[in-house]
């Protein structure tokens, strides 16, 4: 689904805190962004929009932008909550899944209340239409969010004859532009960009499942 930026790296204008967060490293960071893009640390979360950012180890020679990173693909204490249910809806709808993981990593980084400016929501961000497609009745409960996600990525997959690229084009853009594009990925900066990160984020899933 089209949806708000989820993942980001720290921009030039907060480098300057690096220095004293990672003096901080052995106690937990937080951060958020918001509808600005404004971003947000501390590491005190008394704002409900404060998640737990994973600070890489400081290395000789690494740069500066490096130095803090949100990778929530790959860290268990988001996956873990949604692990069985995850496991669950794969397995009813033919989806690997190690493939939802991405997905859900990518839509969201495991914030089940999270929304687009766009208006994509929950765990694997659906857009309004897609939630009364799959008759969706409460868009934020992850086990009604992460069906309808998989049902509809199993849909896509068939759709396209099994071709993960244009299924990920299509849960991002929509399945009318993948058709509009000569059954290729559209070429829309937000889309070229969230297919290839899905499916970056789905091959080390596999690795580790």
């Amino acid at each position: 689904m089209r949806s708000g930026i989820h993942w980001f790296r720290i921009a030039a204008g907060v480098l300057s805190l690096i220095g004293p967060l990672a003096c901080m490293a052995e106690s937990a960071i937080f951060d958020f962004v918001d509808d600005e893009g404004q971003v947000y640390l501390s590491n005190v979360p008394d704002d409900s929009r404060y998640q737990k950012l994973a600070l890489a180890p400081v290395t000789a020679g690494a740069e500066a932008a490096n130095l803090l990173v949100r990778d929530r693909a790959l860290d268990p204490d988001y996956a873990r909550p949604y692990r069985a249910m995850v496991a669950q809806v794969a397995d009813r709808y033919g989806v690997e899944p190690a493939l939802l993981h991405a997905v859900i990593s990518v839509e969201s980084g495991y914030n089940a209340r999270a929304v687009s400016k766009r208006g994509a929501s929950g765990l694997m961000q659906l857009m309004p239409e897609t939630a009364r497609r799959y008759r969706v009745a409460d868009v934020f409960d992850p086990a009604e969010n992460v069906r309808a996600g998989a049902q509809y990525l199993s849909d896509l997959l068939k759709l396209f004859d099994n071709d993960l690229n244009l299924a990920l084009a299509a849960y991002n853009a929509g399945e009318a532009a993948v058709i509009k594009y000569g059954r290729r990925v559209p070429p829309y900066r937000e889309t070229t960009a969230y297919v290839p990160r899905v499916v970056d984020f789905y091959r080390k899933l596999k690795s580790l499942m």
